[in-house]
Parts: C-alpha cells; structure tokens; sequence
C-alpha cells in the first residue's frame, strides 16, 4: 500500500516552530506585563506610606523639614507612578500585539492543518479507488475463469 506524503510538511513544520516562538512572546509580554504591574503597586505602596508619615508628622511635634521632605518624596511618587502608567500601558500594547501575532500563527498553522487533512482524505480515496478496481479485476478475472473451466 503507498504511503501518505503531504508534499508541504516543511511548511507546516515551520508553521509549528513558529506557533512556538510566537507563544514564547506571548508569554514574555505577559511576564513582563506583569513585573510592570507590580512595579506600580509597589510605588503606590510608597505614595501612601508617604503620605502616611505626613500625616503622623502634621499630628504630632511639627517638624517642618520632615514634612517638606515626605511631601517632596509624595511629588517624586507620584511623577513615578506617572511613568509607570505608561510603561503599563507599553506592556500592555506589548502583550496585544503578541497575542494577535501569534492568533495569526495560529491560523496559519490551522489552515496547513486542514490542507493536510483535505490532501490525506484525496489520498484515501485514491487509495480505495484503487483497491476497488484491483478487486473489480479480481471477480472479473475469477468470474472468467471460472466460466472457462
């Protein structure tokens, strides 16, 4: 019996490997996602344990200079908690278009897939064409000889 060869599983080897890398980014953008993420939590934790001094300082023996320096310290978080907006927003940016990239990967490889499969049933036919006529010969020729004898 003849074996099934797709003529393009190069292609759709390559197909995989990129499938693979394409979540790798994937993955790498939600991690990096994800440290953006807790970089500013944690520069909110600061903001508000600043703020909180002040408030312990306001409250009790005023100390001018410690006040102006939390509060200085409360301007400093809040332009980094600025930033780190943004480099959320980056990430995230980052994180959408590696998931569409590798959503497009996807169907690619999924559109060789169905190729593949479409090729192995032509295949299959073939095959069974084949297999009819040799058995179509073989009553043929039985049914002949049998006559003859």
């Amino acid at each position: 019996m003849a074996k099934f060869l797709y003529r393009m599983q190069n292609i759709l080897d390559i197909k995989y490997k990129l499938e693979t890398q394409a979540k790798t980014e994937f993955s790498l953008a939600a991690a990096a996602l994800r440290r953006e993420e807790e970089k500013l939590e944690h520069l909110r934790q600061r903001k508000r344990a600043y703020e909180m001094k002040v408030r312990e300082l306001s409250s009790g023996k005023l100390d001018f200079l410690e006040i102006r320096i939390n509060r200085t310290a409360i301007e400093s978080m809040k332009e980094a908690i600025k930033n780190q907006i943004l480099a959320v927003h980056v990430a995230e940016r980052n994180l959408e278009n590696a998931r569409v990239h590798l959503q497009e990967v996807m169907t690619e490889r999924k559109t060789h897939e169905i190729l593949k499969d479409k090729a192995f049933e032509e295949f299959k036919k073939e095959i069974e064409k084949e297999e009819s006529k040799v058995v179509d010969e073989l009553v043929s020729f039985t049914h002949n000889h049998a006559q003859e004898g």
